[in-house]
């Protein structure tokens, strides 16, 4: 059994127009059909939507929803995580129906990350239009991108997701700090059945109120990232960090901060793995280049003022 690739996000939010205003103008995706009251959504390639945004009174990632091949894939998955002790959630005909899939069901992992498994992913011949003229997204069979949950009991979230279907790629330990005492912060970044490097990561530290750390969307060339760059800074969007290249993915690209706390990463040009033969990884630190951290800026701030 495997995971074919990440289909949608579902998103809870009290800040229904600035996540308006952040997809069409910041990022630069197009408005979708609403699916029922009270639900935004937005796309970036020819499936109904990615972005599934529902007006609510918290501020968080509601779950991320991942594509199996058939149903009755779909039923052993179902089975084989009831059977791990997680709850599971059936789907009905309407909300399948709304969430353009066959059927689906919904789960959290050990971490009480939410999660959604669905099969029968549809698509229409709407073409897609940048309402701030990027170029495209690089979706198909990599699926929309990729999502990083925080997990407190990291290796019994690592397992979970081991278990389900998703594959090693890089489980590095990165260290923050000079520190030879630093523990350092355990990661895994896991693939689906597609060459995207990883569909899903988990990051050992404790869970946030926005139920996610970031969600990635890859852009078609540099220069989308660039001018998406430039918008955030136009919008006064909070930029989380600055523009840089990864070591393990070699995505080139920046973060910047959603309406709802968890941040984006825009990118392009990743590395494109076989994930049937790959060997996994375990690199040292996160970025080759770049990549400066709010934290970081805040952290030689306080150095500076203190020398």
């Amino acid at each position: 059994m495997s995971i074919k690739a990440l289909g949608y996000v579902r998103v809870e939010t009290a800040k229904a127009e600035a996540w308006d205003h952040f997809m069409t103008q910041v990022v630069g995706v197009m408005r979708g059909d609403a699916p029922a009251a009270g639900v935004a959504t937005y796309r970036i390639d020819g499936r109904p939507f990615r972005f599934w945004v529902e007006r609510g009174q918290a501020d968080r990632l509601v779950a991320a929803g991942y594509e199996v091949g058939n149903a009755d894939e779909l039923a052993a998955l179902r089975t084989m995580i009831a059977g791990l002790g997680r709850e599971v959630v059936d789907g009905d005909a309407a909300g399948a129906k709304a969430r353009g899939v066959d059927a689906f069901f919904a789960t959290t992992d050990p971490s009480g990350n939410g999660l959604e498994f669905f099969c029968g992913d549809k698509s229409d011949d709407v073409e897609f239009v940048s309402p701030a003229g990027v170029s495209g997204f690089v979706t198909g069979d990599m699926g929309m991108g990729h999502a990083v949950f925080a997990t407190p009991n990291f290796e019994e979230s690592h397992a979970f997701y081991k278990v389900i279907g998703f594959g090693d790629t890089d489980i590095p330990r990165f260290r923050f700090s000079d520190d030879p005492q630093d523990a350092g912060m355990g990661f895994a970044f896991m693939h689906a059945a597609n060459g995207r490097h990883h569909s899903v990561a988990i990051a050992e530290m404790p869970v946030p109120p926005s139920g996610c750390i970031h969600l990635m969307l890859e852009m078609k060339t540099q220069s989308d990232v660039g001018k998406c760059h430039d918008r955030m800074r136009l919008h006064k969007v909070p930029e989380s960090a600055t523009i840089g290249r990864h070591v393990n993915d070699q995505t080139f690209g920046f973060y910047m901060q959603t309406p709802s706390g968890f941040d984006i990463e825009i990118g392009s040009d990743p590395l494109v793995i076989d994930p049937a033969n790959w060997t996994p990884t375990a690199h040292l630190v996160p970025s080759e280049w770049g990549h400066v951290w709010t934290w970081q800026k805040a952290l030689e701030e306080q150095q500076g003022e203190s020398a």
